[in-house]
């Protein structure tokens, strides 16, 4: 891709890549914009809401129109069934920020208010994370070398691959979005952020069959708030650690969020053998719990079975505030940190569980961690970390 000036932003679509120097995606439950703006109507360039016809080229007509416009300006695609493969939509655009993507009709990929369909259902049989060595599909919506970006009210449904993905970006904020996939979907990651900063994910409803929201490596200044998540894994920061060239973790905030029914709830992982790297000034606080596997865990053992060299992820400054809810799980609250960079300075405090019916009693586990208790604990914290 090339290089965009200071305040670009993009919206990608159904493995789309919608480049420029300002856009946002909205569909028709957010505002219509300024009277004054130019709609450019994907139907005007030839496209066909008949849920047949393939409509890139009629997109990026469009696109081109309303990048090349003097004043504001709107990419329309209006009501109906609108089928496109992958394509690439980018600037730099001479119309005034941001061009508005509105969506009132749905979105469907071929490979691989409005709603983007990314059609998974058809390929997930293929995903790597099912078939070992398999290929990583298609990502619904992807970010990539951004700044200034909102996009709001906004649904989407069984993505190929992660439904959408934040990466080399800053100043992100997404809202008021649906995400809806089943829980066995693989692969399927809510929202995955790497390498950026400055992003907000809030007011959200997010089920898939991985993570709600993951947040990777090089991230930064992340705030994650007011999450309705399940079915899916949680909330994560990781997998941190699977390929050497992965930089810091600093700075990430997961609060007032609504778990159900997932596998785990506020959750760290890191592979072993990774690159020595840290993760540092992380906090889950206001989190509700319903009958959800693994609470709270640290796991500094993630997917690495098959080697015995331990993580060299850092983990330090993390606070879990303020948690409470049912579990399906004896051992609720878990830190298992790496032997070689034991953990520090991870705070429990204000933590209330209780077990759903049958399970027994809760404990709590640790290896290689200094931990610091504070407030009411239920279940009681570690006794003991060797």
């Amino acid at each position: 891709m090339a290089d965009f000036p200071r305040g670009f932003k993009a919206c990608f679509l159904l493995g789309f890549a919608l480049l420029s120097i300002g856009a946002e995606c909205a569909n028709p439950a957010a505002p219509s914009g300024l009277g004054h703006e130019t709609i450019f109507d994907v139907t005007k360039y030839g496209a066909k809401p008949d849920g047949r016809k393939e409509n890139s080229m009629a997109i990026i007509r469009a696109w081109n129109a309303a990048c090349k416009s003097s004043g504001p300006a709107r990419l329309l695609v209006p009501q109906g069934d609108f089928v496109a493969a992958e394509i690439i939509l980018q600037g730099p655009c001479t119309a005034a920020k941001p061009i508005t993507i509105d969506i009132k009709g749905n979105l469907s990929a071929i490979t691989g208010g409005g709603t983007i369909n990314g059609r998974g259902e058809a390929t997930w049989n293929l995903s790597g994370s099912k078939n070992e060595g398999g290929p990583l599909l298609p990502v619904s919506l992807l970010y990539k070398k951004v700044t200034n970006v909102v996009m709001h009210h906004v649904n989407f449904v069984n993505s190929k691959g992660f439904h959408s993905k934040v990466t080399d970006s800053s100043n992100v904020a997404f809202s008021y979005i649906k995400i809806t996939a089943p829980g066995k979907s693989p692969n399927t990651d809510g929202c995955h952020i790497s390498s950026s900063s400055n992003v907000n994910i809030t007011d959200s409803t997010i089920g898939t069959g991985d993570d709600c929201i993951s947040i990777g490596q090089g991230t930064s200044k992340i705030l994650i708030a007011r999450i309705h998540c399940g079915p899916g894994h949680g909330i994560s920061v990781g997998s941190l650690g699977k390929r050497p060239e992965e930089k810091d973790v600093k700075g990430v905030t997961v609060t007032n969020c609504t778990l159900t029914g997932t596998t785990n709830g506020a959750r760290i992982k890191t592979y072993h053998a990774s690159p020595q790297i840290q993760a540092s000034a992380i906090i889950y606080q206001d989190i509700v719990l319903n009958d959800v596997k693994n609470p709270i865990i640290i796991d500094q053992h993630y997917n690495s079975k098959k080697t015995q060299e331990p993580s060299k992820v850092k983990i330090s400054d993390v606070h879990f505030r303020n948690i409470r809810g049912t579990t399906v799980s004896t051992i609720s609250v878990s830190l298992n940190c790496s032997r070689t960079f034991p953990c520090e300075g991870i705070e429990l405090a204000d933590i209330n569980l209780t077990p759903s019916a049958g399970i027994g009693k809760l404990t709590s586990a640790c290896s290689n961690a200094k931990y610091i208790l504070r407030g009411k604990l239920n279940p009681p914290g570690p006794t003991g970390c060797a």
